[in-house]
């Protein structure tokens, strides 16, 4: 693989100091539906990883997105680093004209992604709690910050990436919700609190096999808001394995309610009702989000879509004080 992408990969060794060594391979990886991932390997055998951000996504419709998002995943990777060490790769070089990282690359002998082992029927010991941990941590340390809220005023990138695409397009198709999931996107919109990362799923976190620490990766909705988003992300994605893998499903469960309880401990504590109610209210629309939005997550079959479709409503309409309401519902899943 050559090309753009070899100008590219050379101009990020050249900033990073390791324009002396000769590129030997150029290999696409999997990745989201944002960006065009590589694994650049040089001829000394030592591999990294580079990311560059598309302006239309990969989805069936028809969705656009600021690409200098990547200054401010490169921003958000070296902060969260600095605060909680190893919880995000290394970023060892910025393109801004091509809007494009260069980043340690991470190699599976030493990570699993998170995703793969749930779907798999295989749960990982500690990760909800270690999860959550590190991104509490993240978020108290910049926890009303006006020097990081200046660097990630990044409002409306954040609203073409998250609260468009998975809300405010559900408001067309569930009329009678919309009054509500216009009163849950005013309400993270108006939140200035804390740094979120914006897409705290498992498909963008490692677990480390030797230690368990997790790694997050695609910050690309970096922004100073609402921390709870992070949090009811991360839970939304919990509990839709859980309806969707039986076999882990009072696991998920648990551990659904365990990295609420942790998040909530490590944040600041004058905060955390409001912030616990924002994340039940958040937690229904994201949901119903992953069915209907415009980035509906891929392995559920049409039973567990139509199940979340019936679940959802009553809990975006008025939404529960503790997750037990979830618990239920997802239980009666088929």
């Amino acid at each position: 693989m050559t090309g753009e992408w070899g100008e590219i990969v050379g101009r990020l060794l050249a900033e990073a100091n390791l324009s002396g060594h000769t590129i030997a391979a150029i290999t696409p990886l999997t990745g989201g539906v944002s960006s065009d991932i590589v694994a650049v390997t040089l001829d000394d055998g030592r591999r990294y990883c580079a990311k560059r951000a598309l302006q239309k996504l990969k989805v069936a419709g028809d969705w656009q997105a600021p690409i200098e998002r990547s200054q401010y995943e490169a921003a958000w990777l070296m902060r969260a680093g600095a605060i909680a060490p190893g919880s995000a790769p290394a970023v060892l070089a910025v393109d801004r004209d091509k809007n494009t990282l260069l980043m340690e690359f991470l190699p599976a002998a030493d990570y699993t992604l998170w995703k793969e082992e749930l779907l798999a029927g295989r749960w990982v010991d500690g990760a909800p709690e270690a999860v959550a941990g590190a991104l509490a941590a993240i978020h108290a340390a910049t926890w009303g910050d006006p020097q990081i809220g200046a660097a990630f005023a990044t409002d409306a990138m954040f609203d073409s990436l998250r609260l468009d695409p998975y809300l405010r397009t559900l408001t067309a198709r569930y009329p009678a919700l919309s009054e509500a999931m216009l009163g849950v996107i005013a309400t993270t919109a108006g939140t200035k609190l804390a740094l979120v990362h914006g897409d705290v799923s498992p498909k963008n976190i490692l677990i480390h096999r030797r230690d368990g620490h997790p790694v997050f990766l695609d910050a690309e909705c970096a922004w100073f808001g609402d921390p709870a988003f992070d949090a009811a992300f991360c839970i939304n994605h919990l509990i839709l394995k859980a309806i969707h893998v039986p076999a882990l499903r009072d696991r998920l469960l648990v551990g659904a309610a365990t990295f609420l309880a942790t998040w909530l401990a490590g944040i600041p504590d004058g905060g955390r009702g409001a912030a616990e109610a924002r994340v039940l209210a958040l937690l229904p629309c994201l949901m119903l989000a992953r069915v209907d939005g415009k980035s509906p997550v891929e392995y559920l079959p049409e039973d567990n879509r139509k199940h979340i479709r019936r679940l959802t409503p009553p809990l975006i309409l008025d939404p529960p004080d503790s997750l037990d309401r979830f618990y239920s519902a997802v239980r009666a899943a088929p």
